[in-house]
């Protein structure tokens, strides 16, 4: 049996993948067979011997020994709300959760075209991925009225600024740990 995967905005482990960096620019080939994402994940293979599962809390066996960690490192996507996401997403339903990041989605969109210098996507992954949609609404409300006359870099730095307050606020680091999950 090959891995197989029709979500390709929820990871079958908990991850947004539509709030992913390669995702958002499009050289994601999100984690199917064939894909890198695919080839070096533990969750690929053990969702293929436990029936090709959509999401991880479907199976018997969850939460199990691939989630040891899991959330203390960073690949392209910050992994620092994956075991709470999936739970979220086990909890509310699948569909739900899309919904929530359906909206999520938007506002990186949004940011993208207003606040994005050019190199700057990851940082708004980030933000949008692991603080919550109430203040990012209100971070983006604040900074489109106060940004108005301002060039696009002082515009990135000013909405950067008040991510970075607000998690601070929450107790939420925006910065991507670097040190690596898989190999």
């Amino acid at each position: 049996m090959q891995f197989k995967r029709k979500d390709l905005l929820f990871s079958l482990c908990g991850l947004n993948c539509s709030l992913c960096p390669s995702f958002v620019q499009g050289t994601c080939p999100g984690c199917r067979a064939g894909s890198h994402c695919a080839a070096v994940c533990p969750f690929a293979p053990c969702s293929v011997e436990h029936g090709n599962v959509s999401y991880c809390f479907e199976c018997g066996e969850y939460p199990c020994r691939h989630y040891d960690g899991v959330d203390k490192h960073d690949s392209l996507i910050t992994h620092k709300n994956q075991l709470k996401d999936i739970e979220k997403a086990k909890q509310i339903g699948i569909d739900k959760y899309h919904e929530e990041q359906t909206v999520k989605k938007q506002i990186l969109d949004e940011l993208l075209d207003n606040y994005d210098v050019g190199n700057k996507e990851i940082f708004l992954c980030l933000a949008v991925n692991l603080l919550d949609i109430e203040d990012l609404k209100d971070i983006l409300n604040k900074a489109d009225l106060s940004t108005k006359d301002m060039d696009l870099a002082d515009k990135y730095y000013y909405i950067k600024q008040l991510f970075n307050d607000c998690g601070e606020k929450r107790g939420i680091e925006l910065k991507l740990r670097r040190d690596g999950y898989y190999g």
